[in-house]
């Protein structure tokens, strides 16, 4: 699982010219799953996300994690995340989980934010032809990749 994950003061997601998610400061999250992914990675995923401490402190030091500042999240689903670039100029997507996986992964990594951590969260439309929009506060961007999760 992969989350590219920008600190922004204000993120919103369009589908056919309407607005179906918007937020303030806090993270917007681009989601992507693979193929092995499960519930375990999402929640592991989903504490290290809502751990991060990118939010400057009363000192200017990135100390304080999202909850510490009252954020909410926009989390989009975005499977090319898992594009393949190795081989040619088009990209492969094989590795992404398929749409029926993913959009559970999807919609669990969604409701473990909003119900076990409390975050205010919206969202865009999986698999829909979305616009979205952001301004990077910062820019701060970080990727989170299960893959790399736990190694040293």
């Amino acid at each position: 699982m992969r989350f590219l994950i920008q600190r922004v003061t204000e993120a919103s997601v369009m589908v056919e010219g309407e607005t179906i998610g918007a937020i303030g400061a806090g993270f917007l999250v681009f989601l992507g799953a693979c193929e092995t992914d499960t519930e375990a990675i999402a929640d592991a995923m989903v504490k290290k996300l809502v751990g991060l401490r990118i939010f400057e402190d009363e000192n200017g030091k990135t100390n304080r994690a999202i909850g510490d500042v009252g954020g909410e999240m926009l989390v989009v689903s975005q499977f090319t995340l898992y594009a393949d670039c190795r081989h040619g100029n088009r990209p492969s997507f094989t590795r992404a989980g398929s749409p029926q996986a993913a959009e559970h992964l999807y919609e669990y990594a969604v409701a473990q934010l909003r119900d076990r951590y409390g975050i205010r969260v919206q969202t865009g439309s999986f698999g829909a032809d979305m616009k979205v929009r952001l301004l990077n506060d910062g820019p701060f961007t970080v990727l989170l990749d299960s893959a790399e999760l736990g190694k040293e």
